[in-house]
């Protein structure tokens, strides 16, 4: 007679995610987490994503969260396998994406006696993680994973880690309770406050209306509302790194991203607000610029789900808590009846900006420019509604002045944390749960050695991801950096040994080809965006180029470079 498998942990475990609605787990197996994969194996209800290292697993994750607005779920081992994931929970944290991280651990009664592959997973995780546990009560693990869902789905979302010892998982256990993860608790504002914010917003004359990631992550219902919102007063608008499709770039109201590398357009307007209506961004630094000059006239509203984000950075008029499709309603519901006040001054004083044309493209070379590159880029991505991850660096901020997106959850990027290696690995999971999207990965020679073992992930589990390498044989960014800031001191920021990128990418058995010539880069480029299967588009870039407009370290937004040896002259 056969013997039926007693119903373990590691099962419930897994059932527990499908009830939970996960479909997709990223994982690398290891002795420690063997019960929960030998779980998987005899229950096909979720798609296992072999990753080749931990931190590509939990930035597949990222990529599939942020894609489609869902949890992303990771498996690992034990010591160095949750080790490894600590760069992508960081990032995970920083950028507020809802990651589950499983870990394996040793046996409770090994734990704390220095065995194989033990670590202190809670204490190496605790400042990159929303919330972890370790489980040492077999029964409880589906309540604790229940747990672990809700937290990192609620609120403002991000990573939690679950810590699994290896004997709990293979203990048998009763049926896991059906039901789903406790829903989130629905916020109320202050009537008076939502009244002040629609007061300020009826009457301002030079508004701007600027949001960030944390409106994408509020759903499309709040982008929708956000987007009606600023139509309502014909107010311009801009966005965050992070926040870049939450509004179309198509609209005439679009300003371009600010910070750092913004539109000349984007941060004179902030400058010279008088009312600045923040949603799900924090005022983060690459933003902001020196706050001693931020918005020096401006009030501020600030919508954010998070409480403790209102007044952190930025003094706050009116702070407003709470889900942000609920409160742009509600003040929708305020203004709709009422006519604004006039802003035709404030565009003909954004228009004069506007004919700076701060994005031309730079006068051609024998080379072929980035900026070129991005544009003819963006013609592809417009086209084909595609679903863009980049790497961090010169070619990031590139892609994200020339790229436009008319609609949320298309755009991944490392913001808070900028870490090389995420683009690969998140267009991978992008690619995992949109399969019939177009999904390209912008990188830089630098970026896309961190995590070039992911081009076997892709090879693996069929996933047609385009890579493109803005390649200029250096570390652009930090090289901009010492150019301008260090005297031109190029402290280890070139590359000396690069591999062969085609021979390299081919090898992992993807198509790839190399360009330098200008004249064949339109037809390279449509060549790898219709290509089947994953391809690598090698672009060799001029090396000296910088990413302009800048607002150097220290400055305020009013201290634009353009160029090198050109600043922004009212």
């Amino acid at each position: 007679m056969k013997t039926l498998t007693p119903l373990t942990a590691a099962r419930v475990l897994v059932d527990t995610l499908v009830d939970c609605g996960v479909d997709t787990v990223f994982g690398y197996p290891g002795g420690a987490v063997l019960p929960l994969y030998d779980a998987l194996a005899l229950d096909r209800r979720i798609r296992h994503i072999l990753v080749r290292h931990e931190q590509a697993a939990v930035h597949a994750a990222q990529g599939y969260a942020r894609s489609t607005g869902r949890l992303g779920v990771v498996f690992v081992t034990s010591g160095p396998g949750v080790a490894n994931t600590t760069s992508g929970l960081l990032d995970a944290l920083s950028d507020s994406i809802p990651v589950l991280c499983v870990s394996g651990q040793v046996a409770t009664g090994a734990i704390g006696t220095n065995a194989f592959q033990e670590c202190d997973a809670l204490g190496i995780t605790s400042t990159v993680t929303k919330w972890n546990t370790q489980v040492r009560d077999a029964e409880a693990v589906a309540a604790t994973i229940r747990t672990a869902v809700a937290t990192a789905l609620g609120g403002r979302p991000g990573p939690v880690l679950v810590d699994v010892p290896k004997d709990i998982q293979a203990s048998a256990v009763a049926a896991a309770r059906s039901g789903s993860s406790a829903d989130a608790v629905p916020s109320s504002v202050p009537q008076a406050a939502l009244e002040q914010a629609a007061h300020l917003i009826r009457h301002a004359r030079r508004p701007v209306f600027y949001g960030g990631g944390g409106l994408v992550n509020a759903g499309d219902a709040a982008c929708a509302a956000f987007g009606r919102l600023v139509r309502w007063k014909d107010a311009p608008c801009t966005l965050t790194l992070m926040g870049l499709g939450a509004f179309p770039a198509s609209d005439p109201r679009w300003l371009g991203m600010l910070g750092m590398h913004g539109t000349l357009e984007a941060n004179l307007a902030m400058h010279e607000a008088d009312l600045v209506v923040c949603v799900g961004a924090r005022f983060d630094d690459r933003v902001t610029g020196k706050l001693a000059h931020f918005c020096p006239d401006a009030r501020i509203v600030h919508v954010d789900v998070d409480p403790a984000s209102i007044g952190k950075v930025v003094r706050t008029d009116v702070g407003l808590v709470g889900d942000c499709a609920a409160i742009l309603d509600g003040l929708l519901g305020m203004l709709d009846a009422v006519d604004p006040a006039p802003v035709a001054a404030w565009w003909d004083r954004i228009v004069s900006w506007r004919a700076a044309r701060c994005l031309d493209v730079p006068a051609s070379s024998a080379g072929i420019l980035p900026q070129r590159l991005m544009r003819t880029l963006a013609d592809h991505v417009a086209r084909r509604g595609a679903i863009v991850s980049t790497d961090v660096g010169q070619h990031q901020m590139w892609a994200a002045q020339y790229l436009g997106f008319e609609r949320p959850r298309r755009w991944l990027t490392s913001g808070g944390a900028g870490t090389m290696g995420y683009g690969l690995p998140a267009a991978i999971g992008a690619q995992v749960a949109h399969p019939e999207d177009l999904v390209v990965c912008i990188s830089g020679d630098a970026s896309v050695l961190m995590n070039i073992q992911e081009l076997a992930t892709a090879v693996q589990h069929r996933c047609p991801v385009k890579l493109v390498l803005s390649n200029n044989g250096c570390m652009g960014m930090v090289r901009q950096w010492q150019e301008l800031h260090y005297e031109g001191r190029y402290s280890h920021s070139y590359s000396e040994a690069l591999p062969d990128f085609v021979a390299l990418a081919r090898a992992f058995g993807w198509q790839a080809r190399r360009v330098e010539d200008p004249a064949q880069l339109d037809g390279a480029v449509a060549a790898c965006m219709d290509a089947e299967g994953p391809y690598l588009l090698d672009v060799r870039v001029e090396q000296a180029e910088n990413c302009f407009p800048m607002i150097p370290a220290g400055r305020g937004h009013h201290e634009i470079l353009l160029a090198k040896d050109r600043w922004y002259e009212a």
